[in-house]
């Protein structure tokens, strides 16, 4: 299992996935400031994976704080929290992960312990928590996998969005496991080419046969009857069902809805947002310009044309098969039967 994100009381060490599949270097964090950067600036991104980040800059903040009186402490780590929430918009698991964290901290703000040691082991639990949700994923999936299976996926659901093994991708590896996958093929996701830079890359350092797509042929591929389900993660998940994911999602689902081939979301419960009865009211980041207008520092786009870039897209909930939990399968996806198996015990 890829390690991308290493955690040393008071050194978080993250992968910098903008650097692949070229160089696999690690970014260094020491201050609480330092996650919030790199999860705003794509050294780590993946919804789970961006919880995760920001827990361990809750902890960063802990370290920094040690010998300040208790309520310094405390406005300290809850000024930090604000600032790690405002890194991302769309990914909920962000602003769980620092929420939780705040919990934690307003618990021992106030006893004679080692507040750097508790928010440091929160961290890590919650770390923890996120690689056993995603084996459960992949064990509550695998039924939904066909023999043989052709799997086309949008973006980077896998092991580096994660604490580790994946979402989406962890689908296909408890199915490689069990002998059920032929092919993987990964959209390369414009602009950022997720799909091509990094999914393809943890499924060769895996073993796993992936071929990338440029993402106008997925139709294609649909019409020749060569992809027997389609699996992608998610960012934020509304109450009836309608799913965030990174921009392209929507158009892969009217593709799978429009040849009869199941779509499927792979996403922990804390990829929910209760609060939102559908997608309309899910907030859409608007990624810089430059991401589409710069490719490997050549201006692609002319000086002077707008550059429209949203991050994410909004799938909705009649068009998704079945949304994967820790918890249990979604089927059909209804604000019903979202809510009966998010009221299971995790």
């Amino acid at each position: 299992m890829i390690e991308h994100i290493v955690w040393s009381r008071g050194l978080l060490r993250l992968l910098d996935q903008r650097l692949l599949p070229d160089k696999a270097e690690f970014a260094d964090c020491r201050t609480p400031t330092e996650p919030a950067s790199a999860i705003k600036n794509m050294v780590v991104r993946g919804a789970p994976a961006i919880g995760i980040t920001a827990a361990y800059g809750m902890a960063l903040a802990a370290f920094r704080a040690e010998g300040k009186s208790a309520g310094s402490r405390l406005a300290d780590l809850l000024s930090a929290g604000e600032d790690l929430k405002r890194a991302r918009p769309t990914a909920v698991n962000l602003a769980w992960a620092v929420d939780r964290m705040a919990v934690k901290a307003r618990e021992a703000a106030g006893c004679a312990g080692d507040l750097a040691s508790v928010l440091s082991a929160e961290a890590e639990a919650i770390h923890a928590e996120d690689i056993a949700s995603c084996k459960a994923m992949g064990a509550n999936g695998l039924p939904l996998m066909p023999e043989g299976g052709r799997v086309l996926t949008h973006c980077n659901a896998g092991a580096l969005a994660t604490g580790g093994y994946g979402t989406a991708l962890g689908l296909v590896r408890a199915a490689r496991e069990a002998g059920r996958i032929k092919m993987v093929y990964a959209d390369e996701t414009r602009p950022y080419l997720q799909g091509a830079r990094l999914t393809a890359w943890e499924l060769a350092e895996d073993n796993i046969p992936v071929t990338v797509l440029c993402d106008d042929m997925a139709a294609s591929l649909m019409a020749k009857g060569q992809v027997d389900v389609v699996i992608v993660g998610a960012d934020r998940i509304a109450a009836n069902g309608d799913t965030a994911n990174k921009i392209g999602t929507y158009g892969v689902a009217v593709l799978a809805s429009h040849h009869r081939i199941p779509f499927l979301v792979a996403a922990p419960s804390s990829t929910f947002d209760m609060s939102l009865p559908s997608g309309e009211g899910i907030p859409i980041e608007e990624r810089p310009a430059d991401e589409v207008a710069v490719i490997a520092g050549r201006r692609m786009v002319p000086r002077g044309a707008a550059v429209l870039h949203p991050a994410f897209d909004v799938t909705p909930a009649p068009l998704i098969t079945a949304i994967v939990t820790e918890r249990g399968v979604i089927s059909p996806v209804t604000g019903a039967n979202v809510g009966r198996i998010l009221r299971r015990p995790h």
